[in-house]
C-alpha cells in the first residue's frame, strides 16, 4: 500500500507538499522525504507528534531518544508508518529544528495502490516557498491555570507588584 500525505508548513502564507511513501517505510524515511523536499539540510533535531482532529500534539516520536530513561520515547527509524497512521488517525504534526520550531501539519490524504514503474517515496506536488526564518508561534496559554494559581494562592498572574521578593536579590 501507499500512503500519500500531504505535508503544510503552519504559517499564513499556503506551502505544501504532497508526497506517496510506502506504508511500512519508518517516520524516518518520512522525515527524510520531508526535509528534502522543503529544502533543509536534515541536520536538525526533529519528532513527530500523533494527532486528533483538532491538531492537539499527543504522544512524541522522536528522531533521537535523548530521554533520562533509555527506550522512554519511541523512535522514528523503529516505528513504521501503518503503525500510527490509517484511515482512522490520519494527523501527525512534525516539528523540525527545535531551536526555530519548523511546524507541519501532516495529513494521510488517501490510501492507494502501488503503481508499476514509479519509485517510492515520491514527491508528487509542491507548491509554495519556505520563507527564510520559521513563521512565529503564538503561545496561548489555558486561562483555566491562571485562575487555578489565583484561587489556590490569591495571586493575580498579571499584577507583579504585590509579589514579596527583594528586587535587589543579588
Amino acid at each position: 500500500m501507499i500512503y500519500r500525505f500531504r505535508v503544510i508548513l503552519d504559517a499564513h502564507e499556503d506551502v505544501f507538499r504532497d508526497i506517496e511513501i510506502e506504508a511500512t517505510a519508518t517516520l524516518e524515511d518520512l522525515h527524510n522525504v520531508i526535509t528534502q523536499s522543503f529544502g533543509f539540510a536534515g541536520q536538525e533535531m526533529a519528532s513527530f507528534y500523533i494527532s486528533n482532529d483538532l491538531w492537539e500534539q499527543g504522544e512524541e516520536i522522536a528522531l533521537f531518544d535523548m530521554s533520562e530513561v533509555p527506550g522512554a520515547v519511541r523512535i522514528m527509524h523503529e516505528t513504521v508508518l501503518d503503525s500510527v497512521t490509517n484511515e482512522d488517525q490520519t494527523k501527525l504534526i512534525y516539528v523540525y529544528d527545535f531551536l526555530n520550531l519548523w511546524t507541519f501539519l501532516v495529513e494521510l490524504a488517501e490510501i492507494a495502490e502501488r503503481e508499476e514503474g514509479r519509485s517510492y517515496p515520491n514527491l508528487m506536488f509542491a507548491h509554495g516557498q519556505i520563507p527564510e526564518v520559521a513563521p512565529e508561534k503564538e503561545f496561548v496559554s489555558d486561562s483555566s491555570e491562571e485562575d487555578e494559581m489565583e484561587d489556590e494562592y490569591g495571586l493575580d498572574p498579571e499584577d507583579y507588584d504585590d509579589l514579596d521578593f527583594d528586587e535587589n536579590w543579588n
